[in-house]
């Protein structure tokens, strides 16, 4: 009886399920006829409509500019047809690896603060809307509202040597120096005298109507920036002492004050456009605002100062985010610094 009692109490269990799974068919099948007979339509399920709900995508980014048109270096592959080849092939090595020649390990001279011409002008001044040297050669000499004087390339370069590079002036006639400018010029082949190629030198991000915000800034520098400038800052030094991977962004191994990416537009056109690692202008990463509160983080920063006296003889030609008064408007240095922008270009256009 023991045996014939286990099956018999499966098959009454299966019977069981048998009886609510009809019950639930038939109730789901009467419910359908009584919203059919009711007038009441229900949803059609389309042959394309999905099943589920979709999920958002992720805004795609938008290109900064069309890069139909954009400027090209030439191709480096053809260098060798250039009759001056050498000091141009030597030019780029100078630019993309500075401190190896001239840092203060230099094995050339010891004139420089480590970084590499490269790192604020990307890959060797090649990279649309990355600092490129594209218009160097179609738009110098050149008089600058800085100098209130005409530049020529190879003044333009020193002024970097002291500025971006914390160091010294190459002597015009040195091998080094006659090198870069050959390379430069070489970038500009093509360009018309007097114009500007299409994604030349640095984005012109919009406006903010605040202030920037270094206490924003912080927290995108946390969030973006530390993995390859590190948390204090500092970058990430070559093993050798010969420069860095990655640069200082401030201290007294980075730019000093006197640097045009002080400047809290030009560092925050520099950021929109090519950082943190991986972004382009076409696929930027941050934000326009991003950019400019990282740019008032990192440039509220300590770093080395150096006197310029002579710079900007006539003060109304100072751009809208030169830090330093004197002014021929009314605006602080702090607003002159962080912004908001907008009043003091306005100010700005009124005594032009």
């Amino acid at each position: 009886m023991k045996q014939l009692g286990k099956p018999f109490l499966q098959l009454i269990t299966l019977i069981s399920g048998l009886l609510v799974l009809s019950s639930f068919l038939v109730g789901i099948i009467v419910f359908i006829l009584f919203f059919s007979f009711s007038g009441v339509q229900l949803p059609t399920l389309e042959e394309d409509a999905p099943l589920v709900s979709a999920i958002p995508e992720t805004p795609k980014p938008t290109a900064l500019m069309d890069p139909a048109g954009m400027w090209q270096a030439p191709d480096w592959s053809k260098v060798d047809e250039s009759p001056d080849a050498d000091a141009i092939k030597y030019g780029k090595e100078l630019i993309a690896n500075t401190a190896e020649y001239l840092g203060p390990n230099g094995k050339v001279k010891k004139i420089s603060n480590g970084l590499n011409c490269q790192n604020c002008h990307l890959q060797a001044g090649t990279v649309p809307l990355g600092n490129n040297y594209s218009a160097v050669a179609s738009t110098y000499p050149k008089v600058r509202g800085r100098s209130g004087k005409s530049e020529d390339v190879v003044s333009r370069i020193n002024g970097c040597f002291e500025r971006s590079l914390n160091g010294d002036p190459l002597p015009a006639d040195s091998k080094e120096m006659i090198a870069m400018v050959a390379y430069m010029n070489w970038l500009g082949t093509g360009v018309p005298k007097g114009e500007k190629p299409k994604g030349a030198g640095i984005y012109e991000v919009p406006l903010l109507d605040r202030a920037a915000d270094p206490v924003k800034g912080k927290t995108i520098y946390e969030q973006e920036c530390v993995v390859c400038h590190m948390a204090d800052g500092q970058g990430l030094p070559k093993p050798d002492g010969s420069g860095y991977t990655y640069p200082p962004l401030w201290g007294d191994h980075s730019y000093n004050q006197g640097a045009g990416l002080f400047r809290m537009s030009r560092f925050a056109g520099y950021v929109r456009a090519n950082m943190p690692f991986g972004a382009t202008y076409e696929n930027p990463i941050l934000s326009d605002e991003e950019a400019w509160d990282v740019a008032a983080y990192v440039n509220s920063l300590d770093r080395p100062k150096k006197d310029f006296p002579n710079d900007w003889p006539d003060i109304s030609k100072k751009p809208m985010d030169h830090p330093f008064g004197p002014y021929a408007d009314s605006f602080s240095e702090e607003q002159h610094k962080f912004g908001p922008f907008k009043p003091i270009q306005e100010a700005i256009a009124k005594l032009k």
